[in-house]
Formats: structure tokens, sequence, C-alpha cells
């Protein structure tokens, strides 16, 4: 029975040179970054390829860049999944391969999205850290005790990895109240997923309700209630609160563990979700197997590996 999972990587997961192997082997991946360059009126394709860095960082280049390449990795793995999941903008990704956004348009909408998350929050004055060691409920109480500035709990990637989002100062104070094993302050040019993007969520709202959104060919979970969706219109709900609200990934792994999902296929730039995907599933008794796409050679031995189950 067909039981596989495929995981849509989000913002942090590109690096210069991303979807240039695809390039070069295929002609169906020339096509796509063809038609994404005509799209977005500008070489996206070129700065993929070729950077610089400082340009792809930017959210408005990285939101389309990831889903470009997560697009063509589906296209040329060329199997349908039975479920599928997206971490924040790669959700938009899992809607274009389950049928319910049309790929330009979802890419017009990412580039909107990166543009209105990026002018939400003057650079400088906003601040992500990934919290290490700490539980989920542990930094909740401890968020709760900063009275002063927005700090809140932006992602909860696994177990013991919290990111936090809001002003500087209060995700600074928020750290040393924490004060966990260990942390990591994010590069990151605007606090994403806390109540800062307002602003982003209002204007991509308008744009999510000019776009047309189908029902899924198959399901998907999502990011903002770890909650499985069929239907389009649950899919245009779910992106408008995705903006302001944290992104659920644990609790939608262990859903994914629970439906006995096997195996999970991470589509896309680097591997960001395979490794938090090992992480959260190594404690079960029969975890499932755990492969990624981002290149010809693991495209290939994915083909082979899933076509024994499909």
């Amino acid at each position: 029975m067909n039981r596989v999972a495929f995981l849509f990587p989000g913002q942090g997961s590109q690096g210069v040179g991303m979807g240039k192997d695809f390039y070069d082997f295929s002609s169906q991946a020339q096509e796509i970054f063809l038609r994404a360059d005509e799209t977005l009126g500008f070489k996206i394709s070129k700065l993929c390829f070729e950077g610089p860095e400082e340009e792809l960082k930017l959210t408005q280049n990285t939101q389309p860049a990831l889903l470009i390449v997560s697009f063509v990795a589906y296209v040329l793995l060329g199997k349908e999944a039975w479920i599928a999941a997206g971490h924040s903008l790669g959700e938009y990704s899992a809607l274009v391969a389950a049928g319910s956004l049309k790929f330009e348009d979802a890419l017009l909408l990412v580039h909107k999205r990166g543009i209105y998350m990026q002018e939400a929050v003057p650079e400088g004055e906003g601040a992500m850290a990934a919290v290490l060691g700490c539980g989920f409920e542990d930094v909740e109480k401890a968020l709760a005790k900063i009275k002063k500035g927005v700090v809140e709990i932006a992602n909860w990637n696994s177990q013991e990895q919290i990111v936090i989002s809001g002003h500087k100062k209060a995700v600074h104070k928020a750290l040393a109240v924490i004060n966990p094993p260990g942390s990591v302050m994010l590069p990151v040019s605007a606090p994403f997923h806390c109540k800062l993007m307002k602003s982003a969520e209002e204007k991509l709202s308008y744009d999510l309700d000019h776009a047309e959104f189908k029902d899924l060919k198959f399901p998907i979970i999502t990011n903002v209630d770890a909650e499985v969706i069929h239907k389009g219109d649950q899919a245009r709900d779910a992106l408008k609160r995705q903006v302001t609200r944290p992104v659920l990934w644990y609790k939608s792994m262990e859903m994914l563990l629970e439906e006995k999902a096997d195996p999970f296929v991470e589509l896309g730039s680097g591997k960001v979700l395979s490794g938090l995907a090992k992480r959260i599933s190594r404690k079960r008794a029969s975890p499932p197997t755990i492969f990624n796409v981002e290149d010809p050679v693991t495209l290939e031995k994915v083909m082979e590996a899933i076509s024994r189950v499909l």
C-alpha cells in the first residue's frame, strides 16, 4: 500500500547552486526554471545557480527559489504521495504537488509573501532564535514572563528545538529567562510567525482570496493546526492564518508517525526536514525510512526505493 509522505522544506534550506544539478540533468527541470523566470519577470534561475548568497537570502527571493526546486524534485520523481506536509512556505509547495495551486500562482504568492513579511517590521527591530534542549511547555511558560515587547513561539520543530520570534530585545530577554542548554540566533531579516507579521497577513489574505484553490489530489497536514485537509478552501484559510502563528511541525510529524506513513521523502533543497524527522522518530519501535531528493543522485536512489512500495 502507498503510505509515502512527502515533506517540502522552508526558509533556511536554501543554498547557492540549488537546483543546478537538476537543470543540467533534465529538460523538464529546464522548462520549469524557464517558466519561473518568465512568471517572476527576473532570472530566479541564475540566482539559484550562481547567487550571490546575500541576494538569494532575501526573503522575497528565497521563498520562490525553494518552491521551484521542490517542484522540480516532485515532477522528476513522478510519484504521488499518500499524504504530505510543508514547513512554512513549504506548505505552498505541498499544495502545488497536490494540485490545489497552480505552480505559477504559487510562485507569485510566495514572492509577494516574502515582500510583505520583510516590510512588516523595520530591519534590525526583529529577531528569531532557536532554543535547544527545552520542551514546548517550558518555553511557553518562560515567554509568559516577558512583559515588554513581543516574543512568541514561531516553530515547534522537534521535542527539543523550539524557535522563538519577536522584537530583538524581547527575544534576548526570553533567552536569558529560559536559560536553555543551547540557543542559536537565526540569520533572518524579519521575525516570522508572530503577531508582528499582522500587516503581512492582511496583505497576503487579499492575494489568497483572489487565487484559485482546487481540492487536493492527496491530503496535506497544515502548519497552523497540524490537521489533515482535503479541500481548497481549507488550504486557503490555513495559509492566511499561518503567517502570524507558529509552525506546528513536531505535531505534524507525530501525526504522520501515528498514521504509519512510510517512507518519508523530503523534496527540495537541503536535508533539514529529513534530519528533524530522524530525531522525532528515533524512539519509535519501527521508525520510517527517511529519504531526501535534492539532486539527480538522490533522485535515482529514491525512485528505486519507493518503486517497491508503490
